[in-house]
């Protein structure tokens, strides 16, 4: 058997507590029905290497992505909210937009709370950068 390719991989971003675990195996069932092979940051992988390390490689493996960003609200025990995931969102379009040619192919699906969120935060930063003295 063939290890899969880039063009199989996917990368799932998303939260791994068990509130989200149904939607969890349902991304990863779905993914797998099409053919395609699910990667995430809970892989079995060295114990060594570090977490962000482990993301970049699994990001870099992967033409697509899907990530989940709708739970961003502050954590009960530390105050702070909860920014792994649009990181995780923002390395993957990074090496899309930085990328090699092969990493320049990379397509993703953003899902949110709010029906265009991630686009208005785009528009305002381009707008302000690009069009504004």
């Amino acid at each position: 058997m063939q290890p899969p390719s880039y063009n199989d991989n996917v990368f799932i971003n998303c939260p791994f507590d068990s509130d989200y675990k149904p939607l969890f195996d349902a991304m990863i069932f779905a993914v797998h029905d099409c053919g395609f092979v699910a990667r995430c940051a809970l892989e079995a992988g060295d114990a060594s290497q570090v977490r962000i390390d482990k993301i970049y490689n699994i990001i870099e493996d992967c033409r697509y992505g899907i990530h989940d960003i709708s739970r961003t609200e502050s954590d009960e025990t530390s105050g702070l909210p909860r920014f792994n995931m649009p990181l995780e969102l923002g390395i993957f379009l990074g090496a899309k937009r930085y990328g090699i040619q092969e990493q320049e192919r990379k397509k993703c699906l953003v899902l949110d709370r709010e029906p265009y969120s991630v686009s208005k935060v785009y528009f305002r930063y381009f707008r302000s950068r690009y069009f504004c003295a």
